[in-house]
């Protein structure tokens, strides 16, 4: 049977753009079922979910992780073929190769080599992959949550395979994230002549206090490890392209990553406090990305930290950074959740790759993380 190395590179050669999965689950399924998995695929809409399980009853301990990538962008801008791996000076070059089929095919082999050993292990083991990580998200884990929630699903511990390293395999734990909250807010003016202003209603004019003081607000000082929550305006559009036309109507988007003191609908609420205080004649659509997590000492993180404590050869960094991963839609289950993975540099980046070497030790860490749990 092929070593990680082998099945990451078979991976990467599959183009599995968000939604399209090109293969790789039904690859992944064949190599389970041979080691005495129960393979379920969950389709919804175009998006492929795969959901494995070896064992029975508690505690269930489930390896989270997706097979979709970013597009690659010009081909002509990698040294490579972003989908022909390629290994030059010690790693291994692709699309997916950090983020995350190399943590992908690390599962794999961590849980052949897991069920070959003992084959009558505790608890269960699963995995579950989704190829619609990277786009919105919606026919993914999200939906398979749904659905384990109506079936009563248990899931005690979820590990979630993202490119969490900074510089050596090991050094950081992610036990959280954010939550992620957009808006598209639409202000309403009155067009005309700039030279007439008095007979027109400018929208940006009216809007720029209320998007100041949002902008301005201190939300809140940070939840434990969390920082504080951070409004960002990333996009601010309106006019005709004429410089002598007071436009009739201003579109702004902005998001909100924000910790465990605010939920979703307590932000919308407050946001259009403000924006109602300014007299603005508006609208907005608002997109609940995901709540935050965050998970507390117990066995889950004591396990991470002693394992990552041998990988990395020191104590990892605990951290609730970076942006968001599909465990936000396995939290709220009542699962605690970790994430742990390969160095992150490369990722969504020309070139993207991972040191061999830390490929190599990854299934030996996850196992590890098996037995510490469900066995020790």
């Amino acid at each position: 049977m092929a070593g990680v190395l082998t099945l990451a590179c078979e991976l990467i050669a599959r183009p599995s753009v968000t939604p399209d999965d090109a293969g790789c689950q039904r690859l992944i399924a064949d190599r389970l079922q041979a080691a005495g998995f129960n393979c379920e695929h969950l389709r919804f809409g175009e998006v492929d979910n795969l959901w494995a399980t070896h064992g029975s009853g508690g505690p269930v301990l489930v390896l989270l992780g997706h097979t979709d990538v970013v597009p690659a962008g010009p081909v002509a801008a990698w040294a490579s073929d972003p989908f022909m791996p390629e290994l030059r000076d010690g790693a291994l070059y692709g699309r997916g190769a950090a983020d995350m089929k190399g943590s992908v095919a690390a599962f794999v082999i961590a849980l052949e080599r897991f069920v070959a050993a003992r084959p009558g292990h505790p608890g269960t083991v699963a995995l579950l992959l989704t190829s619609d990580e990277e786009g919105d998200a919606i026919d993914g884990v999200r939906k398979v949550a749904e659905l384990f929630r109506a079936r009563g699903q248990r899931i005690d511990w979820c590990i979630t395979g993202e490119p969490s390293s900074k510089d050596t395999l090991g050094d950081l734990l992610r036990v959280g994230r954010r939550g992620t909250l957009s808006a598209t807010l639409t202000v309403r003016g009155v067009q005309g002549h700039v030279a007439y202003p008095e007979k027109a209603r400018n929208p940006i004019h009216q809007a720029m206090p209320a998007l100041a003081a949002l902008a301005a607000r201190r939300w809140d000082e940070g939840y434990e490890s969390f920082p504080p929550t951070s409004l960002q305006v990333s996009n601010i559009h309106a006019g005709t392209g004429a410089n002598n036309v007071i436009p009739g109507e201003l579109q702004v988007l902005f998001n909100l990553r924000y910790n465990p003191h605010w939920r979703a609908p307590q932000l919308e609420a407050e946001c259009e406090a403000v924006l109602a205080a300014h007299g603005l004649d508006y609208s907005v659509h608002w997109h609940r990305g995901g709540e935050p997590f965050h998970t507390p000492e117990g066995p889950l993180r004591a396990a991470a930290r002693e394992v990552l404590a041998q990988f990395a050869g020191h104590m990892p960094e605990e951290s609730t950074g970076g942006g968001t991963s599909d465990a936000r839609f396995i939290a709220p289950l009542g699962a605690q959740c970790i994430e742990i993975g390969p160095v992150n540099a490369s990722i969504h980046k020309v070139d993207e790759h991972v040191r061999v070497a830390d490929l190599e030790r990854l299934p030996d860490l996850y196992l590890a993380l098996m037995e510490r749990l469900l066995v020790d």
